[in-house]
């Protein structure tokens, strides 16, 4: 079974947008289902684990 790092309500950036809060809403299937913070009724974006991060300043590493 595969473990997800990030739980549902985490807060995580995308690398490909660091600047955009995303948080995690559930996890299946080795993809995160992720809804943006500043605007939950937008449409869900989906992401696998190596292309988000917890740390938006991490994102450049």
């Amino acid at each position: 079974m595969m473990e997800n790092l990030y739980l549902p309500g985490t807060v995580v950036f995308a690398r490909v947008n660091p600047g955009l809060k995303l948080v995690v809403r559930r996890f299946a299937k080795r993809v995160y289902y992720c809804t943006v913070q500043e605007n939950p009724a937008q449409k869900e974006l989906v992401y696998f684990e190596r292309e988000i991060s917890n740390n938006p300043a991490g994102l450049s590493q």
